[in-house]
């Protein structure tokens, strides 16, 4: 998520040549951003440490042998030691999937004993670090993880699951690299950028599948088809105890497209990893979100359940998605050995019940909701009270702010705080029909769909067929852009049957599938995350024949007097719409509407429902 960065006194000196270039050369190094700033952290001495080899080791990483632990490499570094340990290892093996736009290789890491061709009744892990790449604690803590599979005696993880870790995903966001990227977060010292190099969100594109680093991740899920996802980030906000949160749709019986899955990660996931951390020294906690960031204590939310990010998506495809986020004001050491023990914690319980989560999946892949919640929205009513351990703050008067603004003391409150928790609730019910058809001129919106693994018919001929038409009511695009596109949204449909011909190409979308909910939040026009709310259909907006007012004038009135209900409906408008009334233009635009003149296409979306 949007996260944090603490610089140390020692940044400037410290600096790699690549960082150095980034700053400006007229500022001194006595700069106060190059002096500490973060509020303090709790001091912490956890179990973990001892995952730690010696900077002697010849498998030591980066990481562990800078004597901060407060290191991380840069992409050709990481590259170059994960070749050597692939030379060095018949456990371990690189996969490259994908290629970002700057040219970039995007690759995976893979650990099993059965060579290129899975064991089918093995479950699979698939962890991502790096889609928000200065959080790439994930990056460091698989590096180490993965080392202790090939040498150090953790070989016996493989026998019941395999690994596949992508160590970067945003590999262009990686190298656009220096001390500055993150001001609210603690270490590493150098850190990656939040966007890519086409200056989008990857956490954002999880269903419009904009980007070249998505797409290949879709790729390579459909492959591999991992029974356990686990996304690696760092949070931003608010201070508190717990190191390393997560949390993923449907927690704590929350409603959930996949509510048997999200009963295993509930059940059996959760207690486990909290379990391992707590045994190493680590606070685990449940993923919130503060309402307030100048009151904590106004309550907690989950952040939004949107489809667009991992843990919605990952939900609507019945893919058990758990976003992790480590808290980004606790030293970078401490994150990285805490997300090692989850890592480690993960594969330990999908090997003990990774059937029961295989069973889960099915079972939520195999629903057909006739309703589709959607257009989630933060719910005004807190859901509960949530039990949380604080961080003690005070508030002062700021000369800068002018206003009062908060300073954490990096002291845990021995007193658990009690806060409303705001969970999300749908605006809208999508009614989910038979199928969609997407006419073949819209390639891009068809190659969007097999993107995403979505089964469909394409016709090898011509087809007519009935189907509902849908026209937008009041279409308002969006103030400004949202990562490289304008929205639009719409008031509501209209539905209008008709015949219509779809021509080769086109294609049939069943609903009756198990990613059927993510064809219908892809392909209403209604929905926040379709296709269309992205703006990716602005064609339909734009009328194209029109006509004069000398034109449409008489013709209107010889209409009001060969139809009196059409006479009497138009001054019943008059009466009740001044507006209207007063508006030349917009009375004779309601009779031009009414006419065979007028463009039968404007506002219809052109994606039809099979009902």
């Amino acid at each position: 998520m949007r996260l944090v960065v603490a610089l140390v006194a020692t940044v400037l000196s410290a600096a790699s040549p690549a960082m150095s270039q980034s700053a400006s050369p007229s500022v001194p190094n006595t700069a106060p951003w190059d002096q500490p700033f973060l509020p303090p952290a709790p001091a912490w001495d956890g179990a973990s440490r001892a995952l730690l080899r010696d900077a002697a080791d010849p498998w030591v990483t980066a990481f562990e042998a800078d004597p901060e632990h407060d290191e991380s490499p840069d992409y050709a570094d990481t590259r170059a030691w994960f070749d050597r340990l692939d030379a060095a290892s018949d456990l371990i093996r690189i996969e490259q999937f994908g290629i970002s736009p700057e040219g970039r290789p995007i690759y995976a890491v893979i650990a099993s004993k059965d060579g290129a061709a899975f064991d089918p009744s093995k479950p699979v892990l698939l962890a991502q670090a790096g889609i928000h790449p200065g959080e790439i604690d994930g990056k460091d803590a698989g590096m180490m993880l993965l080392r202790d599979i090939a040498f150090y005696g953790k070989a016996d993880l493989l026998d019941r699951v395999n690994l596949i870790l992508i160590p970067i995903l945003s590999v262009d966001g990686h190298e656009r690299a220096s001390a500055y990227s993150r001001p609210n977060q603690r270490g590493p010292r150098i850190q990656g950028w939040r966007n890519t190099a086409t200056n989008q969100n990857l956490n954002r594109d999880y269903l419009k599948l904009d980007q070249a680093e998505m797409r290949a991740v879709r790729g390579l899920v459909l492959k591999y088809r991992p029974d356990l996802y686990l996304d690696i980030h760092v949070t931003d906000g608010m201070d508190y105890q717990y190191d390393i949160t997560y949390g993923f749709n449907g927690e704590n019986g929350v409603w959930s497209r996949s509510p048997a899955i999200a009963l295993w990660l509930d059940d059996t996931f959760k207690p486990a990893v909290n379990a391992a951390l707590e045994a190493e020294g680590h606070i685990p906690g449940e993923l919130v979100f503060g309402i307030d960031d100048s009151n904590p204590r106004a309550g907690l939310t989950d952040g939004g359940l949107g489809e667009r990010f991992s843990n919605g998506w990952g939900s609507a495809a019945h893919v058990p998605t758990v976003l992790i986020e480590n808290h980004s004001l606790k030293p970078y050491e401490q994150r990285v050995l805490g997300t090692y023990v989850l890592l480690e914690a993960a594969m330990r319980r999908l090997a003990t019940d990774g059937t029961a989560l295989r069973t889960a999946i099915a079972a939520d892949s195999a629903l057909r909701p006739a309703g589709i919640p959607a257009n989630f929205t933060a719910d005004p009513t807190p859901a509960y009270t949530r039990t949380f351990k604080g961080i003690r703050y005070e508030m002062y008067d700021s000369p800068a702010s002018g206003r009062q603004e908060i300073r954490w003391l990096g002291v845990a409150d021995p007193e658990p705080w009690s806060l409303p928790f705001y969970g999300s609730r749908p605006t809208l019910t999508l009614q989910r029909p038979t199928a969609y058809w997407v006419p073949g001129h819209r390639a891009d919106i068809i190659e969007r769909l097999r993107l995403h693994g979505i089964r469909m018919e394409t016709l090898p001929s011509p087809r007519t067929v009935t189907v509902n038409m849908l026209r937008l009511n009041e279409p308002r695009l969006a103030a400004r852009a949202n990562e490289g596109r304008v929205g639009v949204t719409v008031t509501g449909v209209t539905p209008e049957r008709h015949d219509w011909t779809f021509p080769v190409g086109s294609v049939r979308v069943p609903t009756d599938q198990p990613l059927g909910d993510i064809v219908v939040l892809l392909l209403e026009p209604q929905s926040s995350e379709s296709f269309f709310a992205w703006g990716m259909f602005p064609e339909v907006l734009s009328r194209v024949e029109y006509i004069e007012g000398y034109a449409i004038a008489p013709l209107a009135e010889a209409m009001m007097a060969a139809d009196p209900a059409l006479k009497a409906e138009f001054e019943t408008k008059l009466a009740a719409e001044p507006a209207f009334a007063s508006d030349g233009d917009a009375r004779l635009q309601w009779f031009y509407e009414r006419t065979p003149f007028y463009d039968e296409r404007y506002r219809l979306y052109p994606v039809a429902r099979e009902n």
